[in-house]
């Protein structure tokens, strides 16, 4: 996905903030991916999604949110 204001592709809280408002489904097996590959992600994606989640419409938010509680209690259990 290319990012608007952004001259790189790398996942910085800019470029993963730009990819949960305005990415497509492609755009999150990415994030996914980039995340899965690197458990340190899910710290950026909660910071992202931290300003977001008093709102009940951020939908995109609180999905990633999920991602993130879920996914960090799999790998305590692991």
């Amino acid at each position: 996905m290319l990012h608007r204001h952004l001259n790189h592709q790398r996942f910085t809280l800019a470029a993963i903030d730009d990819v949960i408002s305005r990415g497509r489904w492609k755009d999150w097996v990415e994030l996914r991916q980039a995340v899965l590959s690197d458990p340190a992600m899910l710290s950026k994606v909660e910071h992202i999604c931290r300003h977001y989640i008093s709102d009940p419409y951020a939908q995109r938010y609180h999905f990633w949110m999920h991602y993130v509680e879920v996914h960090r209690a799999a790998a305590k259990v692991e």
